[in-house]
């Protein structure tokens, strides 16, 4: 939350037990940076996108989802609704 900004590798993925819009919702109250925001569901495909401003009191997706991504606004132009995302581990 008090970021000020994000390196080129960073974000945060949020994850929930199932496909929803009122918990896939965010908000951006005290926030220092934009973000980009990508909402993913459970089959793992991308169901929305936004860039994210800074002190907006929220955003929710347009479908149900079960993760929100949220990185640096540089790679919001790499996801597009219907993409299929994969996790890999990272240690």
């Amino acid at each position: 939350m008090f970021t000020r900004d994000l390196g080129e590798d960073q974000g945060l993925i949020l994850a929930q037990g199932k496909d929803s819009i009122i918990n896939a919702t965010i908000h951006m109250m005290f926030m220092q940076i934009d973000l980009a925001v990508i909402w993913i569901n459970r089959d793992f495909s991308v169901v929305d996108t936004v860039l994210a401003k800074k002190w907006k009191l929220a955003y929710r997706p347009k479908q149900a989802a079960r993760y929100v991504l949220e990185t640096g606004v540089q790679h919001l132009t790499e996801f597009h609704i219907g993409d299929k995302i994969r996790f890999d581990e990272v240690s």
